[in-house]
């Protein structure tokens, strides 16, 4: 990376404490050990999004919106909530996006991945935030898919992956998007 360590920006679509995709998130983060700085960005705090206060926006949206425009990267990291993308994670899409023309994620090399125990695990909810990310001007990494099917153990305590081939799995996956994000420079 010509400018040094690359900052990804993270939101993860859950805000469950044990989520399993936070735990992803903090997996991921592992895997890339010095090769990047994630900084998970706070979605809870959030209005939900109105175009009433277009004119005169949250300090808290604004300050979500420059950690995003910081940021070298946007990694999304989410479950899927009835077959799409749950609703916390679309909030702080449009906040971080709105009102026109100050589009936050505009030119961010994105990637999203997702764990569920279902057997789509996130498939479906990753395709439809694919659609909202091409709206927003996200380059997204197309290769590798990722739907981590999530079994118990999956994460050791200190965010390892204990599962050895989901583990290889993730590593590539972390290569390919920050060679993707390097691209981007």
């Amino acid at each position: 990376m010509g400018k040094g360590k690359p900052v990804v920006a993270v939101l993860v679509g859950s805000l469950r404490k044990g989520s399993f995709n936070k735990q992803l998130a903090h997996a991921l983060e592992k895997i890339a050990g010095e090769r990047a700085k994630f900084r998970h960005i706070r979605i809870d705090d959030l209005p939900l999004y109105n175009q009433d206060f277009d004119g005169n926006y949250p300090e808290v949206c604004e300050t979500r919106k420059e950690e995003i425009r910081s940021a070298d990267g946007v990694l999304f990291v989410t479950p899927e909530y009835n077959r799409s993308v749950p609703g916390v994670l679309k909030n702080a899409i449009d906040v971080c996006s709105r009102p026109y023309g100050t589009n936050a994620f505009a030119g961010k090399p994105g990637a999203v991945i997702g764990t569920s125990a279902g057997a789509m695990s996130t498939a479906l909810a990753q395709q439809h935030l694919r659609n909202i990310c091409v709206f927003l001007d996200i380059p997204m990494l197309q290769q590798p898919e990722a739907f981590v099917r999530y079994k118990d153990g999956l994460f050791a305590q200190d965010g390892r992956v204990t599962d050895e081939s989901v583990a290889k799995f993730l590593g590539n996956f972390v290569d390919k998007y920050l060679g993707w994000v390097s691209r981007f420079d």
